[in-house]
């Protein structure tokens, strides 16, 4: 059902994209090949609009540009996180 919704998601935005999406926790139901397929559809859709995602999968992070993160160091003190994929891969260069 869940890539029913993607397949159905992705076919209105090639008919009418919009400048940004917001997809809560979309992969949460999917096994790691179902994730894969999305991801591969979703790079097709980041060309023309932006997507905020929400998720737990370790995949769908990895195919990220930007990820922000919530974390709770001292409680009920939230504090946001953010990387940018490409300024991690020179960093990493730079340690090698």
């Amino acid at each position: 059902r869940t890539m029913t919704a993607v397949a159905l998601l992705f076919s209105l935005f090639k008919v009418k994209p919009s400048p940004f999406c917001v997809l809560d926790e979309l992969d949460a139901a999917l096994d790691d090949a179902n994730i894969s397929r999305f991801v591969e559809a979703l790079r097709g859709f980041v060309i023309q609009s932006q997507f905020v995602i929400i998720t737990h999968s370790r995949q769908t992070i990895g195919a990220a540009d930007v990820i922000y993160g919530v974390t709770m160091q001292t409680r009920g003190i939230s504090k946001v996180v953010s990387m940018k994929f490409a300024d991690y891969q020179a960093h990493e260069k730079e340690m090698k």
